[in-house]
């Protein structure tokens, strides 16, 4: 524990008896799974594509490390503050995820990265957190205004946003993304009371665009097909990481010991939870599912006491935007939903992914801190 008194009255003290420490306990704890995962499941990859079998790991370290810097830096800032860097980041990321359409390089068939020195930088992942915290800003602004043009205007706004993100991420081949940020403002408006014959009618819009999706977009359409039916197309990796959890049963094959995990192309990053069933069993898995979960459930239990609409409607999106992320990738790697190249948060490989799951666990804990009534400093 950090050697600090509670009349100490420093920016990092203040922080510290402030800030929600189970979940930056969570956190850490996901983290060092993140860091045993890649120890456990990237030489074989780099192996595979002919780089150094540290190459994986190294990364990894260096962008877990920047993630918590990213976490701390913007837990401190005050719900104003948040606020304030999420106006500016969101119109960052979406002229960046644009820009993906014109200059972005192309992998497995999607434009949905920017090449940088070192590394290829995923603009859309920001998008996840930044999006979350400016739709409850605009949600919570209609709340506010007594004329109905104006209490209508604002949330329209909210909307606007996300069909513009819609489509961006629809022309990335995205879905997945899109299903998180979709379902995150779905939730904002439940939370903010608007009535449910209204939250009826966007779940409805929303599966008649995925029923549209199916039938006009060949990417989408095969991967339902074979989640449908495994016998239409490749489902190579989906079936070892049955096998590995198989393998792996209640307590694993230890440390080391996996060799399943050495034939899935996608073990350190969309399928690291494969890993951890066949090296560290079931029980280790549900340990890791549980850190989500608490994670999620703690963000939003934080909101209770909470007055202010709109720190209730961002933390509730960062939040359900974090155990949604989680969900996707666990589903998709124990196949009860069509294969996403989704990653699992602090866990899997991958920068653009660690950067952006770290800022909005410190907006999350940010806008969670403890402070008197009224208090936005």
């Amino acid at each position: 524990m950090i050697p600090l008194s509670r009349a100490d009255n420093s920016l990092l003290g203040r922080w510290w008896w402030t800030v929600d420490r189970w979940t930056l306990a969570c956190v850490a704890a996901l983290v060092f799974f993140g860091y045993v995962m890649m120890m456990a499941a990237s030489p074989a990859v780099a192996a595979a594509i002919r780089v150094s079998r540290d190459t994986f790991l190294f990364k990894q370290v260096v962008f877990l490390c920047a993630a918590m810097a990213v976490l701390f830096v913007t837990s401190l800032l005050s719900p104003r503050g948040v606020r304030r860097v999420a106006l500016v980041g969101c119109a960052i990321a979406l002229v960046l995820t644009a820009l993906t359409l014109v200059t972005g390089t192309e992998i497995k068939g999607a434009r949905r990265w920017l090449s940088l020195p070192g590394m290829s930088m995923q603009p859309s992942e920001f998008l996840k957190p930044f999006f979350a915290v400016v739709a409850a800003w605009l949600i919570a602004q209609g709340r506010r205004e007594n004329n109905w043009i104006l209490r209508l205007s604002w949330p329209a706004m909210a909307v606007g946003m996300a069909g513009l993100i819609a489509l961006l991420l629809t022309l990335q081949k995205d879905m997945g993304m899109l299903a998180v940020l979709m379902g995150v403002l779905m939730v904002q408006f439940f939370v903010a009371g608007v009535h449910l014959m209204f939250v009826g009618a966007a779940a409805a819009g929303f599966a008649g665009a995925a029923w549209l999706a199916y039938l006009s977009l060949d990417h989408v359409r095969r991967r339902m097909d074979k989640f449908l039916d495994p016998s239409s197309g490749d489902t190579f990796q989906v079936d070892l990481a049955a096998r590995a959890f198989g393998a792996g049963g209640l307590l694993g094959r230890g440390p080391g010991e996996g060799r399943v995990k050495d034939h899935i192309p996608d073990a350190h990053a969309d399928f690291v939870f494969a890993v951890a069933g066949e090296e560290f069993g079931m029980l280790v898995c549900l340990v890791i599912v549980a850190l989500f979960a608490f994670i999620a459930l703690r963000g939003l239990l934080r909101m209770l006491p909470e007055r202010d609409l709109y720190v209730v409607l961002a933390a509730t999106g960062l939040a359900a935007g974090f155990g949604m992320q989680a969900f996707i990738n666990l589903a998709s790697t124990l196949h009860l939903i069509p294969t996403k190249g989704m990653t699992l948060p602090f866990v899997s490989y991958g920068g653009s992914s660690a950067l952006a799951v770290g800022l909005g666990i410190g907006l999350l804990l940010a806008l969670t801190r403890r402070r008197l009534h009224g208090d936005d400093s």
